[in-house]
């Protein structure tokens, strides 16, 4: 792709100077248009070093009300960022619907230079572009514009721009021996940069490469395409076929029975319930200490009808953990900000770092239950949410996860019985809502979904478990034996 490019391009002033002033106007126009269709909008930049990305951004910027648009610059992880999933910075960032995001680098600089300096190797390259690919089909499906910039100079304008960068006592931080080594093999970073380009330039997120010799040429080449690509996101119509079907993906999935194929009549005694949750917390313990040491993070996942125990469970893992290393995370209705993101972000947002631990109380799968039931996303988003989601899973299982899925069970003869219980209990009154009501109305509707959930979503890799909990001590015991059991597996493969 690289060598298509016209590095000798120049544009007069005299030609340059209308043209400019005519994109620039079109562009503050269709700010407003961005943010009354509510479209979210990602401008990406990356290329080689002094080929004018700073001086481009801030030409761009400029024609964008602030309230509504920001540049992010993304270089190496630091610390902090090296401890979360590798796209975990770049998710937390996406923009919400209306406003615009111009990113400064991005999630190729761990694809690119990474793989000459880091010694990534070629199967984590490969799987490193998978992802890549998947993020941006999965905000290209929700309706976010992908604009990508590559700012191309050869070798000899890169070296001249650097030596006069260097010339400036004010402007000589900005060049670093690094920058001087990238110069000096070039060809390697070229055919680096080069393959990438090629292989991740898709129909929803296509490489625009600027020729960047020329400064005004690359402006005019940026503000004509920033323009066509806005008004063609804000004029297009979904033209695609809504899905007929659900797609979970190409993922291995585990067998699992139908919820009403599960018997609920386990029970376990009181005195030797009490015996196996002793035994069981400090054997959590222990290996809350050594998944600390290992850095190994575990997400702990909660579903479950209303009043089958999730709290009660919740309870006695985190009573077996180092209050230091976990955190449960209760998941209500998403907000106005949350709703104004991709489903996902908000999940991405709190995921742990390494050798910690969060429990979900509710999850992301409310995309495929309650989002489905009540018609707050379309037939099509939910029934793409299997694959996103195994998607999701499959990124923390790779980067070193421990990914434990409780469904909690109970019939509605059960349930019905602790509904009654709780409005009858002045302590446990609160508990109860007349949504929980509604829900049980539509009991079937619900055990369809968490079938299809069930089926769809239990992946090699994070399969679901169901927890019988007609006896909420059965269930506690079942669930630390489960999570243990992972735990352990993990750990093994570190030995």
């Amino acid at each position: 792709m690289l060598e298509k490019v016209n590095l000798k391009k120049v544009m007069i002033k005299e030609e340059y100077k209308p043209e400019a002033e005519r994109l620039k106007l079109r562009l503050t126009e269709l700010q407003q248009q961005v943010k009354e269709k509510k479209l979210p909008v990602i401008i990406l930049f990356d290329g080689w070093g002094a080929a004018g990305k700073g001086s481009l951004i801030s030409k761009l910027i400029l024609n964008f009300d602030p309230r509504g648009a920001g540049v992010t610059s993304f270089v190496g992880a630091d610390a902090a960022e090296s401890r979360k999933p590798l796209l975990w910075r770049y998710w937390t960032a996406i923009p919400a619907q209306g406003e615009i995001a111009v990113f400064d680098r991005s999630w190729y600089q761990d694809i690119t230079t990474a793989v000459l300096e880091e010694k990534v190797s070629r199967k984590e390259r490969l799987r490193r572009i998978e992802s890549v690919k998947t993020f941006e089909r999965q905000l290209a499906d929700d309706g976010t514009l992908l604009i990508k910039f590559f700012l191309h100079i050869d070798q000899k304008e890169q070296k001249k721009r650097f030596s006069k960068l260097e010339e400036n006592k004010n402007t000589a931080w900005r060049v670093t021996e690094l920058d001087w080594k990238r110069n000096r093999h070039y060809d390697d970073y070229y055919q680096v940069f080069d393959q990438t380009l090629r292989e991740t330039s898709t129909e929803y997120a296509p490489w625009q490469i600027v020729g960047s010799h020329d400064q005004n040429s690359a402006v005019i080449q940026i503000y004509r395409t920033v323009v066509s690509e806005i008004e063609r996101a804000l004029e297009r119509k979904d033209d695609k076929p809504a899905s007929e079907e659900i797609q979970p993906g190409d993922f291995d999935l585990v067998s699992i029975p139908k919820l009403s194929e599960i018997r609920l009549d386990k029970q376990i005694e009181p005195d030797r319930y009490q015996q196996q949750l002793k035994e069981a917390q400090a054997k959590l313990k222990k290996l809350h200490n050594k998944l600390y040491r290992k850095k190994i993070p575990v997400v702990i996942a909660y579903e479950g009808w209303d009043a089958a125990g999730k709290g009660g469970n919740i309870k006695r893992v985190a009573a077996a953990l180092d209050p230091r290393g976990y955190e449960v995370i209760p998941v209500a209705a998403p907000d106005k900000t949350e709703l104004a993101h991709h489903y996902l972000w908000r999940f991405w947002k709190r995921l742990p770092k390494t050798g910690h631990i969060a429990i979900f109380d509710r999850t992301w799968y409310g995309r495929v239950m309650v989002e489905r039931i009540e018609g707050f996303c379309t037939q099509d988003q939910w029934r793409r949410a299997y694959r996103e989601i195994n998607e999701f899973e499959k990124e923390l299982s790779d980067w070193g996860a421990v990914i434990v899925k409780f469904w909690i069970h109970i019939d509605q003869d059960e349930q019905l019985k602790r509904f009654k219980e709780r409005e009858n209990t002045p302590a446990k009154r609160w508990k109860i809502t007349e949504e929980d009501w509604r829900n049980r109305e539509k009991w079937s509707l619900y055990e369809e979904a968490v079938n299809d959930m069930l089926r769809n979503t239990s992946t090699d890799f994070a399969p679901w478990n169901i927890i019988e909990s007609q006896d909420k001590r059965f269930a506690r015991i079942k669930a630390l034996k489960i999570l243990i059991s992972a735990i352990e597996e993990r750990l093994e493969k570190e030995s």
